[in-house]
């Protein structure tokens, strides 16, 4: 399963296969334990070409738009998860390649192509009433992360009746805990996101074990009542309701208007001056 490599736009071209592999990859994948938010890396060298995994770990979304059979259908089977693209050199590629084929791992754990199992929120025990409702406001920002992080609806949206709604500039999330599981979600707000605008927004601002497993919570909560939540068309809300705000006012000022005074104060006068002439 090569494709779901992992990179980083910080990692060093100094630093060890292993340390670009824990920085960029191991929040998605094991070497030999199975399969986490990707598939299991074990093996991936003597399945993909070292062309084709240099290609794909820079530009997932490249190769599969260019039609590359294995990469679509590694795309499929991974619930079209897309990995973002990775500013790393092929030296830092080949690196990471080095440290799978020397960590070794069983290709059996790894399996054929194995496509991931049940949903997770539909097999996951759910988490305390507490610790949703703590995540929840840590989401939408009710309660600040300790840290002083950016809540997380600045950029991310879940359909959730308690929320009003969230960003667009990320992923949407209603569903992202059945695509990764808690384990895959862990260790990614445990600091090993992929995703650079991520990473920026908390650099030094870290989560700590208590928010993590509140966010996970919630978004497992999230997940399995996604389906008895109602979709919310907020933009088509929001311009019908500044539409009717702009006619309600318009209504109040005009009826406002029909007591003030049509006539300039002084244009009796110059009637009769006009007469007189």
């Amino acid at each position: 399963m090569a494709g779901w490599l992992g990179g980083s736009q910080w990692a060093s071209a100094q630093e060890s296969g292993k340390q670009i592999f824990q920085k960029a990859c191991a929040a998605c994948h094991s070497i030999g334990a199975g399969k986490l938010v990707g598939p299991d890396l074990a093996g991936v060298n003597d399945r993909r070409s070292e062309d084709w995994l240099i290609k794909f770990t820079k530009s997932s979304q490249a190769l599969i738009k260019s039609g590359d059979k294995t990469a679509v259908a590694l795309f499929e089977e991974f619930n079209k998860m897309p990995m973002p693209d990775q500013a790393l050199s092929d030296d830092q590629i080949k690196k990471i390649l080095a440290h799978i084929k020397e960590a070794g791992g069983s290709s059996a754990a790894a399996g054929k192509d194995a496509a991931p199992s049940a949903p997770a929120a539909a097999t996951a025990a759910a988490a305390p009433r507490d610790a949703i409702q703590l995540g929840e406001d840590l989401f939408q920002g009710k309660i600040r992360f300790a840290n002083g992080g950016p809540s997380c609806n600045a950029c991310h949206h879940v359909t959730n009746d308690a929320l009003l709604g969230g960003g667009v500039l990320a992923a949407e999330l209603s569903l992202v805990f059945s695509r990764m599981g808690k384990q895959g979600l862990s260790a990614i707000l445990a600091g090993g996101s992929p995703f650079p605008v991520m990473q920026t927004a908390y650099a030094g601002k870290e989560f700590s074990d208590k928010e993590i497993n509140a966010l996970v919570g919630f978004l497992q909560h999230v997940d399995q009542e996604h389906a008895r939540q109602l979709p919310r068309e907020w933009g088509w809300r929001m311009f019908s309701a500044g539409v009717g705000g702009v006619v309600v006012l318009v209504i109040v000022f005009s009826l406002a208007g029909r007591r003030r005074k049509k006539r300039c104060v002084n244009q009796d006068i110059y009637d009769r001056q006009v007469a007189s002439e």
